[in-house]
């Protein structure tokens, strides 16, 4: 990067820093505001407060330390307002690219240990692929082809905590935090999203939200449009069937309004439905270049309706979209998902739109990795989505700069001086092999499971080294 583009960026971050301290309230969080978003985007290893007030304030750490420490997790500012402004700023980057085309439901978690950390519990942890002590929390992204954005973000309370008034007052948990399910977080910030006026895009989601019938019942009552994920044993009526008519009436009492079934007219697991295809439903797409090589599997697409309880229905579901993976030298079926689409969407959109959720998995890999979103290493409620928000914002920033990064290849210019630490100095939490910065994220790991997720190898960790940060301001508030 010249040093004139590098000029031009650190005025852009300049400007951005000024958007966000338009909506933060008291002049005296704008110095810890930026000093935060440097830290996060900057300090190299745990991005927890203390070694960040060490990297970004050397000369007198403890001061700084109890300024982000403040700032962070007591400050009375707005996670909403700051989201509202990030997206503000971000979303017209975005757009340039290309419209929003997917809204992106899905949860992360962090490992904890102890019980005292805000929400957690020994409960399934994607980033461990187990049950283990963890928090989790949920989020929407927008995104189209290019880039996606977080623009909602929420921890999940298990009823532990929500039945527990002393573990709640501890941590700062609100009155009006009751427990929710994770498809009903998601739905809360679907229906926000829809009352916010964001631009619209299918719903995107995993099993374990797509499974969920009312979910997509409700996303359909908002007017929006989904692919989402199946488990192979979920039910469907195969093509050209569905459930019986409700019983004739007999002319005495109520009339019948159910749907039936019976013994020789029953669902099928699409698992089993997908086996009994033919040979001439299966088709070879490619629905993306990825990194080495274009991404390209076996799938097939069938209309179907969605048979889940549907005995307690007065008439009949519409008819979905079916699609299932099968990648070549696999035993069985590997994916499905029930999709709203229009009957006449392409083939291939299908299957695109499909494979337009590992954005998300995107977002977690840098938010976790580039900008430390599981570092946090309070225990409030605020402090935890203070600390998220701070991410979403620097992460937002990082998105909006992705255009005036030059080829891998090119030159790097040296990142911006921070004051040299002693060798021997262990700030709280950075222990020698940090087991939250490379491991595994999510349910569904990106990089395990397609080589080719990410299209630009480092291009995070790129544009973190060349971006130069304009001069700390002179004054400090404690």
């Amino acid at each position: 990067m010249s040093g004139r583009g590098t000029r031009t960026s650190e005025m852009r971050f300049a400007a951005y820093l000024e958007g966000l301290a338009s909506v933060i309230g008291h002049a005296d969080r704008k110095a810890p505001l930026r000093d935060y978003c440097v830290g996060l985007m900057t300090c190299a290893g745990r991005k927890s407060v203390e070694p960040m007030a060490a990297a970004t304030a050397p000369e007198r750490t403890a001061a700084q330390h109890q300024s982000l420490l403040h700032f962070v997790g007591s400050g009375t500012w707005s996670d909403e307002k700051v989201l509202g402004k990030v997206r503000a700023m971000v979303l017209p980057a975005i757009e340039r690219r290309g419209p929003i085309e997917a809204w992106i439901i899905d949860d992360t978690g962090f490992p904890k240990q102890g019980r005292h950390s805000v929400g957690v519990a020994r409960q399934y942890c994607g980033q461990l692929g187990k049950q283990d002590n963890c928090q989790v929390a949920v989020s929407l992204s927008v995104a189209n082809h290019n880039a996606s954005l977080p623009v909602a973000y929420r921890l999940y309370l298990p009823k532990e905590w929500t039945e527990d008034c002393d573990r709640r007052r501890k941590v700062g948990i609100s009155a009006e935090a009751g427990f929710q399910t994770k498809p009903e977080i998601a739905l809360e910030q679907l229906r926000w999203a829809c009352a916010t006026g964001l631009p619209r895009g299918v719903v995107l989601m995993d099993a374990g939200y797509g499974n969920n019938s009312d979910m997509r019942t409700e996303i359909t009552a908002l007017g929006l449009t989904y692919v989402a994920g199946l488990l192979s044993s979920t039910t469907v009526w195969a093509p050209g069937t569905g459930p019986l008519p409700p019983k004739p009436w007999s002319g005495r009492g109520r009339p019948p309004k159910l749907m039936r079934r019976n013994r020789q007219h029953q669902p099928v697991a699409v698992k089993t439905l997908a086996l009994g295809l033919p040979a001439k439903a299966w088709r070879t797409i490619t629905w993306r270049q990825g990194t080495n090589e274009k991404l390209t599997s076996r799938f097939a697409r069938v209309r179907v309706r969605a048979a889940h309880r549907d005995y307690w229905q007065s008439t009949r579901r519409l008819e979905e979209w079916l699609l299932i993976e099968w990648p070549k030298g696999e035993d069985q079926p590997t994916k499905y998902w029930l999709s709203t689409l229009p009957e006449d969407v392409a083939f291939r959109t299908l299957v695109d739109m499909a494979k337009l959720r590992w954005r998300i998995e995107r977002d977690y890999q840098d938010l976790k990795q580039e900008v430390g979103l599981g570092h946090f290493e309070g225990r409030g409620w605020r402090g935890f989505h203070h600390h998220a928000t701070m991410c979403i914002a620097a992460y937002g920033f990082l998105i909006s700069e992705r255009e005036t990064i030059p080829p891998s290849g090119a030159r790097r210019t040296r990142p911006i001086p921070l004051a040299r630490i002693p060798a021997d100095r262990r700030p709280r939490g950075s222990a020698v092999a940090d087991p939250t910065s490379y491991s595994k994220f999510d349910r569904n790991d990106a990089a395990a499971a397609r080589t080719g997720a990410r299209p630009h190898p480092g291009e995070m960790s790129l544009l973190c080294d060349q971006l130069r940060l304009p001069p700390r301001p002179s004054f400090v508030t404690q």
